[in-house]
């Protein structure tokens, strides 16, 4: 961050100097909000949650470096006492953006493929000049700001992810850095049940347009109609990608390869360059036209975006990682978060990766989609049952939907089972069906099936963490 003394912290924020602050010790960075990561120099954030209060490690953040703690009480430490730690937070944040006239900010949002999307463009602007950008879905009211505060005078880009969870989200992000530059990927399913319908979320996402300059650019996919229309809501210049022959920055001549890695020709205004993905799953060819369609409007030559597409591998944990065990089984682990759209994708891309192989799955019932929930859930147990797996896995609570989906697009004679008592893969025409209560008891029976040559898809919503079914996986054969 630019280096501020807390008197001028405490000015921004509408805050007072506690604890025998010294109103002219510099914070130079960076902001934290778990004292773990203090670093000297740092501004601790104690933010009070649901299981930890951070005002109870002011005392051990000042003592690993932190110049100051920002909290809403006093504490035991020298501090800025605020209201409002959210609010301060993006307070200071949007001094600092203030203060870099010459960085150019770009937004990403979408219901899906935003931070892998984010992480392209992020390498791609790095070509150009300094850039900072979020550590994985560093993307809400807290996120956002602390990425912000990241930048220095150096800084020449901010690539930043913008999420919603209701109107009003992303027009607040916006607020606190100012984009020039607005990238909206798709409307999907996510949070379908917070914002009752596609042409809410469509509202909010477009948000990002309408904060766009006149001199700005917006990046639109031309292929999702909600997204399209959204180029009537901009005062900004809009410039379509997508696969259509109307699309600025297209791909044409999509191929994918045995492990689900597409190869495509990358067209632009000023010519074209062939691009080989090293990121699997067909998404990853829009994520990667909206990113050089961005990186287009920056001036990149178009043999230099193909160049940094091709050679991009996963920078964000649990997404579409594939790890070959030293066994012959390969983990898919997917397991960030999911909705009904990626989902599908992750099947489409288990399917191109298991050709010719057995393939096993291990999910768990989607949430927030409002009275659609049991529809789409058991629609996602068809996705599932009629995907010719060998066995699937379903684990954690709201299964009904799923297991009952999957047994109906299975076709009978299938099992359900509650436990791993379950039957195994190969008995008669069956699909094993296992019904588990966590992340451990999924990786315990979906590991008991594996053996060499088999491939497994981990995917299911944040909160039931089953990116520990993949580690628990990967950690069964020596890698």
């Amino acid at each position: 961050m630019i280096p501020l003394p807390l008197a001028r912290i405490a000015e921004i924020t509408s805050g007072a100097l506690s604890g025998k602050a010294d109103p002219r010790a510099v914070v130079r960075g960076p902001v934290v909000i778990d004292s773990r990561d203090v670093r000297p120099g740092s501004l601790f954030v104690a933010f009070k949650g649901a299981r930890v209060d951070g005002h109870d490690y002011a005392a051990q953040a000042v003592r690993a470096g932190a110049v100051a703690v920002l909290a809403s009480r006093p504490v035991e430490a020298p501090a800025v006492i605020v209201p409002d730690q959210a609010a301060a937070l993006a307070g200071l944040a949007t001094a600092q953006a203030a203060a870099l006239p010459d960085a150019t900010v770009i937004g990403v949002t979408g219901s899906a493929g935003k931070t892998t999307t984010k992480d392209l463009l992020a390498r791609l602007t790095a070509r150009i000049g300094p850039t900072i950008a979020p550590v994985g879905s560093y993307n809400n009211e807290i996120g956002h700001p602390l990425t912000v505060l990241k930048a220095d005078l150096d800084t020449r880009f901010m690539v930043l992810e913008l999420s919603a969870r209701n109107i009003g989200h992303i027009a607040a992000l916006t607020r606190i850095a100012p984009p020039r530059i607005g990238v909206v990927l798709n409307v999907g399913t996510a949070h379908l049940g917070v914002f009752g319908g596609k042409e809410a979320i469509a509202q909010a996402k477009g948000e990002l347009v309408e904060s766009l300059p006149r001199d700005g650019v917006a990046v639109l996919n031309a292929d999702d109609p909600l997204v399209r229309a959204m180029a009537a809501r901009t005062a900004a210049r809009v410039t379509l990608y997508g696969r259509g022959e109307d699309a600025a920055i297209r791909a044409e001549g999509v191929t994918v390869d045995e492990r689900g890695r597409a190869s495509f020709t990358l067209h632009t205004p000023s010519g074209a360059a062939p691009v080989k993905l090293k990121l699997y799953g067909t998404p990853a060819v829009e994520n990667s036209l909206a990113a050089a369609a961005a990186a287009y409007e920056l001036g990149l030559p178009v043999a230099t975006i193909a160049e940094e597409l091709s050679e991009a591998t996963p920078r964000s944990r649990w997404r579409m990682e594939v790890t070959d065990r030293a066994d012959g089984v390969t983990v898919v682990n997917d397991a960030y978060n999911a909705n009904p759209d990626s989902m599908r994708a992750a099947f489409e891309a288990l399917g191109a990766l298991g050709k010719g192989r057995r393939r096993f799955a291990v999910i768990a019932a989607l949430r927030e989609l409002g009275e659609d929930g049991a529809a789409l859930n058991e629609e996602l147990g068809r996705l599932a049952g009629g995907s010719g797996l060998s066995g699937l896995v379903v684990a954690g609570p709201d299964a009904e939907p799923v297991l009952e989906g999957a047994a109906a697009a299975a076709g009978a004679p299938s099992a359900v089972s509650p436990d791993i008592s379950g039957m195994s893969p190969g008995d008669g025409e069956a699909l094993p069906i296992v019904h588990v209560p966590d992340a451990q008891a999924a990786a315990a029976q979906v590991g008991a099936w594996l053996r060499p040559g088999d491939v497994v898809l981990v995917k299911g919503p944040r909160a039931m963490g089953l990116e520990r079914t993949a580690e628990l996986l990967l950690g069964g054969a020596p890698q």
